[in-house]
């Protein structure tokens, strides 16, 4: 294995809100209740909103009262959408703080002549919920005079939202710079800490051998990450659709199988560099195959190359065990992207087969990260996303840590 190489500068430790006394005080609570829900409205993995409440909490128990905010879907930013409202993650917010905070909700947009009458008679104890801060336009722009807004509404300001860290939206990035102009300190909340801790001391300071799991669709979302990886890592596993672009650079035969030919050259490239610095990649050797990506499709399993007329769809159970092998001689590893149509039998095999090997890694001490949201899905149906170190809430901002980023709302909090 050769001399890994220094990555970009890590973003130093930020000031925890345990450093902070809330007593009394008013504080802005930046949480991702970006969360999904089924056709009715009704919240499908409320994992998010779960990961507030420690911060929630011990500002509360400290003598705080709390403005929580959150962006949701994606409105019009032009005010009110009952479709994008935040009412559901009000209702579950609600019942999780329970016994131990009133939970408020007013207004239809964050910064109305209800929300900021309701703002000012917040009291010790309480807990309000902003409406949807995108149902402002000046959030996704980011916005001085909207941030400007918001940090009237608070004492101290804390980033709880690890899964829009990688936004430059005005209550990510310009509301806390307008709260540190007046003297008001900028937090980072329990859920930030231990996303920013596991992701950043898996990059930076790793367990070996170390191995990175990377499936997904498509190569061009996964590019980066695979190009920074590649001086971090032993060994680098390559599963989902975007394995048959690496196969088809090899000269395999990918049949129907989902190839991005403008990546061909890019993923030879990856190869190439993987070799000359030391770092095995894996690609699958057989695969389950289906005429058509669809429930009841006829399917078969193929060794080495696919016949024209079929398409990859998952791992084969041959790779399967070479994958679960390499993951079970693992003292770290970081996973981002099923192995394969995971939502549809019989193609889900590959993945849950690679979710309980991760698990079994975890259980033998090896230190496991899970990024990316189909990922975490995948381990929920799998009921392992408790079996792993850590699984991250972040989808896009746990892939761009992975790629080597900094955040800027990161970045603008105060340092520890």
């Amino acid at each position: 294995m050769t001399d890994h190489a220094a990555s970009l500068p890590r973003t130093p430790a930020r000031r925890s809100i345990d450093s902070y006394d809330p007593k009394g005080k008013r504080v802005f609570v930046r949480a991702d209740f970006n969360v999904p829900t089924d056709d009715a409205g009704n919240i499908t993995d409320d994992r998010r909103i779960r990961g507030a409440l420690p911060t929630i909490q011990s500002l509360i128990s400290r003598g705080a009262a709390v403005v929580v905010a959150s962006h949701f879907g994606r409105p019009a930013g032009i005010g009110y959408e009952a479709a994008e409202s935040l009412q559901p993650v009000f209702v579950r917010l609600k019942e999780l703080l329970a016994g131990q905070a009133e939970v408020l909700f007013a207004g239809q947009t964050p910064t109305d002549s209800a929300t900021q009458a309701a703002v000012a008679q917040l009291k010790t104890g309480q807990v309000l919920l902003l409406e949807n801060l995108r149902f402002e336009k000046g959030e996704k722009k980011g916005d001085p005079a909207f941030a400007a807004t918001l940090a009237g509404y608070a004492d101290a300001y804390v980033n709880d939202a690890f899964g829009a860290s990688h936004r430059a939206d005005a209550s990510m990035v310009a509301l806390p710079r307008a709260m540190k102009s007046r003297g008001a300190p900028a937090l980072a909340g329990r859920l930030l800490e231990k996303e920013l801790q596991f992701l950043g001391a898996a990059l930076e300071a790793p367990k070996r051998p170390f191995v990175a799991i990377v499936g997904g669709a498509k190569v061009s979302d996964k590019l980066l990450a695979l190009s920074n990886l590649l001086d971090k890592v032993d060994m680098v596993i390559v599963g989902g659709a975007m394995a048959y672009t690496f196969l088809r650079a090899e000269g395999v035969s990918t049949g129907s199988s989902l190839v991005q030919p403008e990546m061909i050259d890019k993923a030879r490239d990856i190869l190439r560099t993987a070799q000359e610095r030391g770092c095995t990649i894996l690609l699958p050797i057989d695969h389950v195959c289906g005429r058509a990506l669809a429930a009841g499709t006829e399917t078969c399993e193929v060794i080495g190359g696919i016949p024209d007329g079929w398409m990859g769809l998952d791992i084969g159970p041959r790779s399967r065990d070479l994958f679960a092998e390499a993951c079970l001689t693992a003292k770290q590893v970081v996973w981002n992207g099923p192995m394969g149509a995971f939502e549809t039998a019989p193609f889900d095999v590959g993945t849950m087969t690679i979710a309980r090997a991760v698990a079994a890694a975890t259980r033998t001490g090896a230190i496991t990260i899970a990024g990316g949201g189909d990922t975490a899905s995948a381990l929920d149906i799998a009921h392992l996303a408790d079996a792993l170190t850590h699984v991250s809430t972040g989808g896009g901002a746990s892939l761009e840590m992975l790629e080597g980023k900094r955040f800027e709302s990161v970045d603008v909090l105060d340092p520890a």
